[in-house]
């Protein structure tokens, strides 16, 4: 199926993968945190329930997050591409 690459890149593309990985568990711990201190905050200070509009805010920020890293990179990551060039090639 066409050309390999080589043993370099193939290290680069885990690495910058793995980058991918820890920013966003690290978005993903920093959110769980402040959304739990904002909730007791909410909590403790009484009045009406306001902590779910930033927890529905920045939600969509860590989701949209996730897609980069899971969704949308795995449908036009690297494999995607090297199908798309290995199938233009064919096509000569």
């Amino acid at each position: 199926m066409g050309y390999d690459m080589d043993q370099e890149q193939r290290l680069i593309q885990a690495q910058q993968r793995v980058a991918k990985l820890k920013g966003f568990y690290g978005h993903l711990a920093v959110y769980v945190v402040v959304m739990t201190l904002l909730f007791f905050i909410n909590f403790f200070s009484g009045g009406s329930w306001w902590f779910y509009w930033p927890l529905f805010g920045w939600g969509i920020a860590v989701a949209l997050h996730a897609l980069g890293v899971f969704g949308l990179d795995r449908v036009f990551g690297p494999e995607w591409e090297q199908k798309k060039i290995d199938e233009f090639m064919k096509r000569g």
